[in-house]
């Protein structure tokens, strides 16, 4: 007993807390922090020409991180059973998406590709593409992105199988650091009948075909 207790206890001190939901800062302590920056990089912002940059930057993050008010499951409530048996595969590809990488705050710009097969019902396209700039317009990896609109929409329409294909140009080793351009990366999530069909994953990779990482930019 006294082994099971050290044991727990061991367990229970490995994991890591719980993330408290952030506390969300008003517009006019936004705007100071970007001041904050602009006089870390060496510019005064109180001159002219960067007088309104604090509010702009502001907007544009309203813009890019839109993502994180909306809840990805409402875009895909609305579906259609009046299908006439359709059973074949659905793809929707090049979605072209741009975010931000969560690392270095730059910018992630590619194209999704996204396959499901139906099981009775099947959701608008522009719902497909809706769900991926849910999950673009936040702070992201493409690793985790990929797995998120894949499982979101096994989720919600429960359907025979999903694939997703991500690719992208990052501008965090495009633009600094070992500043590779032409480079791009590929991540995919496959379940049910295209992780375990191999006819089925073909399939859908013929379809999306090859991309060229020129179309990024």
């Amino acid at each position: 007993m006294a082994a099971k207790t050290s044991r727990a206890r061991a367990s229970s001190k490995s994991k890591p807390p719980a993330l408290k939901a952030a506390v969300r800062p008003t517009r006019e302590e936004a705007e100071e922090a970007v001041r904050t920056l602009l006089r870390w990089a060496g510019d005064n912002p109180k001159r002219e020409g960067l007088l309104g940059t604090p509010g702009r930057v502001v907007r544009a993050y309203e813009e890019f991180f839109a993502g994180y008010q909306i809840d990805p499951v409402e875009q895909l409530q609305r579906t259609f059973e009046e299908t006439d048996g359709y059973d074949e595969m659905v793809v929707l590809k090049d979605i072209r998406f741009e975010s931000h990488c969560e690392h270095h705050l730059v910018a992630i710009i590619g194209h999704v590709h996204i396959a499901y097969l139906p099981n009775k019902r099947v959701v608008g396209i522009s719902k497909l593409a809706r769900l991926v700039e849910v999950y673009a317009k936040r702070l992201q990896i493409q690793e985790k992105m990929t797995a998120q609109i894949a499982n979101t929409l096994s989720q919600v329409l429960k359907p025979r199988g999903v694939a997703v294909v991500v690719e992208a140009a990052h501008q965090c080793m495009t633009t600094r650091g070992i500043h590779k351009p032409g480079v791009s990366m590929i991540t995919s999530h496959m379940l049910g009948a295209f992780r375990n069909n191999p006819s089925t994953r073909r399939e859908f990779l013929a379809h999306i075909g090859p991309t060229d990482p020129g179309s990024f930019v």
